[in-house]
């Protein structure tokens, strides 16, 4: 076996493992890939409008898709799941042939379509949308009532793909300039979707339509409807671009509730301003709307469905009490305005893009208001949630996200990696750093690994392999010798070599160590113990 093939096969085993304990369809490809019938044009615009009928759970629509062209092609994927089935596509008014596969319509387009055009299809559709069994996270269409009796309605849809209720181009790599959003609801309803509002049109056939408009570029799972009996209040936030539009929408009887606990919002923006700058869609305001679940990041219109208690539904995940001091559901998914909006992973595979450095942002929103002590305390107290079972990044291609661990263990190698830098100044920058460079982007692990190796000085991806790509924690083990102690790191890829803060005894002196997989040695006479700064996400081994 020659040298290349070997680096090959290292390299290749850990994943052909992972991907042996799934089995991927060939719907999984055509949603989770880049096609050929999808890589040819780059989306431009989406002019969604729907109709949605509560009373027999149907939507009816069409989506404009405009366009550019990459290079030649005519053939064009676009993405509706079952039971929704797409009636006809058009193009400059004429009626194009299309071939189904699973939840994948492939158009044939008779136009000849030439590099550098801007181009356009509209994507007429109709039927029954999958009903969310468990949202956000087994999403779909929420069809729900309030205490009233009146129609509480609204999408989730990450992960099960916005194509579960609108056609689009289904794939998180390629995203809109801009996108305008029609909704059709009955009159006594309202719809509140993503950016702002330009007009409320009521219609002959007692219905209302509410036109929706954003201005920058906005993910797929993004897009949403809000249908209710609300009531809108607003105000103004001076933030570091200005004044920021801030709209809530609560159902008539939770107005008072959401008064009070939404006045968090302004308390967010401030500390998430300051460690990760700019609040990234300006012009298209902050709005947070309740609804009939958990909720969810959709962009400038975070979802709520927290019951108006601090906590996650009154609990602290952290069990250390800081995590009742504040919203769960406020912070974190507008957390996700930075990354999962603003910097948005091109595969669901790197989804701790999106989770990881969000659920560290809890840790940061409690620094910045309690101190640095607290926000340790809860990011440290999370590892309790912790479960090692698979690797944090997924299976590239085949629309597979990777574990859980995504948030607790994502945000404890966040907080590891803040140790490794040793200046708080220096890390603040990183990650705004990271906002202002891949602004409105979607993005790969590499490109965040790099930039952020880049921006430290530090070699991290042997850090980055150890936590992402592997299920193993570190361990330091130490053992006593004359005049002193041995250490060294085990149950690590290889190459790892992070260093780490240690306490010589009970009290100290204090250490920094760089331990490798080869035994080093410490000089510390009569002491007989090592503790490891619980800053490191690590375990810490006596041997003998």
């Amino acid at each position: 076996m020659n040298r290349l093939l070997s680096l090959i096969l290292l390299v290749a085993l850990p994943v052909l493992a992972q991907a042996q304990k799934y089995e991927f369809t060939h719907d999984d490809t055509l949603r989770g890939s880049i096609t050929p019938e999808r890589a040819w044009w780059d989306l431009a615009f989406y002019h969604l409008t729907v109709r949605v009928q509560p009373t027999d759970s149907t939507l009816s629509g069409a989506t404009l898709i405009r366009y550019r062209v990459l290079k030649p092609g005519q053939t064009l994927q676009v993405d509706l799941q079952r039971p929704l089935r797409v009636l006809r596509v058009e193009q400059d008014g004429k009626k194009l042939a299309v071939r189904q596969d699973g939840n994948a319509y492939f158009v044939t387009l008779t136009k000849p379509q030439k590099p550098g055009q801007t181009e356009a299809i509209t994507v007429q559709y109709a039927g029954k949308p999958r009903v969310a069994k468990r949202p956000p996270w087994d999403g779909g269409l929420v069809w729900s009532r309030d205490k009233s009796g009146n129609w509480f309605i609204a999408t989730a849809c990450q992960g099960l793909g916005a194509s579960a209720w609108w056609p689009c181009k289904d794939h998180m790599y390629d995203e809109p300039d801009s996108m305008a959003i029609s909704v059709t609801v009955p009159e006594d309803l309202m719809d509140v979707s993503n950016g702002r509002l330009r007009r409320v049109t009521t219609n002959p056939d007692h219905t209302r339509t509410f036109d929706w408009y954003v201005v920058n570029p906005i993910n797929n799972y993004g897009v949403n409807l809000n249908i209710g009996r609300y009531e809108h209040w607003s105000e103004e936030y001076a933030g570091e671009k200005g004044p920021l539009a801030l709209n809530y929408y609560a159902l008539s009887d939770h107005v008072d509730s959401a008064r009070t606990q939404f006045k968090q919002v302004p308390k967010m923006l401030k500390a998430f301003e300051y460690w990760f700058g700019p609040y990234p869609f300006y012009e298209d305001g902050y709005k947070l709307v309740e609804t009939p679940y958990l909720g969810m990041e959709h962009q400038s219109s975070v979802t709520y469905g927290n019951h108006f208690r601090n906590g996650y539904l009154g609990r602290d995940l952290s069990r250390t009490g800081w995590g009742l001091l504040w919203d769960f559901i406020i912070v974190h998914e507008s957390g996700h305005e930075w990354f999962a909006n603003n910097i948005t992973y091109k595969d669901v595979a790197d989804m701790w893009i999106h989770e990881s450095f969000t659920n560290y942002s809890e840790c940061l929103f409690t620094e910045y208001y309690y101190g640095k002590e607290a926000g340790a305390q809860y990011v440290i107290g999370c590892r309790a949630n912790i479960r090692n079972d698979s690797p944090i990044i997924g299976i590239y291609n085949v629309n597979h996200e990777g574990s859980a661990d995504m948030y607790y263990k994502g945000g404890n190698m966040l907080h590891t990696i803040r140790q490794l830098v040793g200046n708080d100044s220096t890390w603040r920058q990183v990650l705004r750093g990271l906002n202002k460079t891949f602004y409105h982007q979607t993005v790969t692990t590499n490109q965040i690994e790099q930039y952020m190796s880049q921006q430290t000085g530090l070699a991290l991806k042997p850090v980055f392999d150890q936590y992402l790509r592997n299920t193993k924690i570190p361990i330091l083990e130490y053992r006593s010798v004359a005049g002193g102690f041995q250490y060294r790191w085990t149950n690590c890829v290889a190459g790892f070599a992070m260093p780490v803060r240690v306490c010589v005894g009970e009290s100290g002196p204090y250490y920094s160590l760089t331990p490798t997989a080869q035994w080093k040695t410490l000089s510390a006479k009569n002491e007989t113990a090592l503790t490891v700064d619980a800053n490191y996400y690590v375990l810490i081994k006596r041997v003998e």
